[in-house]
């Protein structure tokens, strides 16, 4: 189900309106895998509106992490440099059932934990394939 949906927190603070896609990614990067378990929406800053106490951090020379600041759920991945500037990656877990949508790709294949793996017929994309295409977002020190 695609289209715009409405989502929140785990406290309901955080309200978020989108635009969704009916496509999920995933990301095994190290940034990523701390942050949220890397899986994502793919949004437009123009298709997105949020309210309620949402705190940032600069996780990264290209991109910053929000957070609710009351419960701490994750809520986006934002470029705020570069070609992308203004993208977000948001969590689908604010939305009921994921927004509807279903994963297609995984970014960082190749660097999934030894623990899991998310199965299913979708696109996976090593390390090397991705960072030949996009910029590495090392983490700061």
């Amino acid at each position: 189900m695609s289209g715009r949906q409405r989502g929140h927190c785990l406290c309901g603070a955080v309200t978020i309106e989108a635009v969704l896609s009916d496509e999920i990614s995933g990301c095994h990067c190290d940034n990523c895998t701390r942050w949220s378990g890397g899986i994502q929406f793919g949004i437009e800053a123009t298709d997105l509106t949020v309210t309620g106490p949402v705190k940032t951090h600069r996780s990264s020379r290209l991109a910053e992490r929000a957070w609710c600041d009351i419960c701490g759920s994750a809520l986006w991945f934002r470029y705020v440099e570069g070609h992308d500037a203004g993208y977000h990656e948001v969590m689908p877990g604010l939305f009921p059932n994921a927004g509807g949508a279903r994963l297609t790709r995984i970014v960082y294949a190749d660097r999934a934990p030894d623990g899991y793996a998310l199965a299913g017929d979708h696109a996976r994309i090593t390390r090397a394939e991705y960072e030949s295409e996009n910029p590495h977002l090392e983490a700061q020190q």
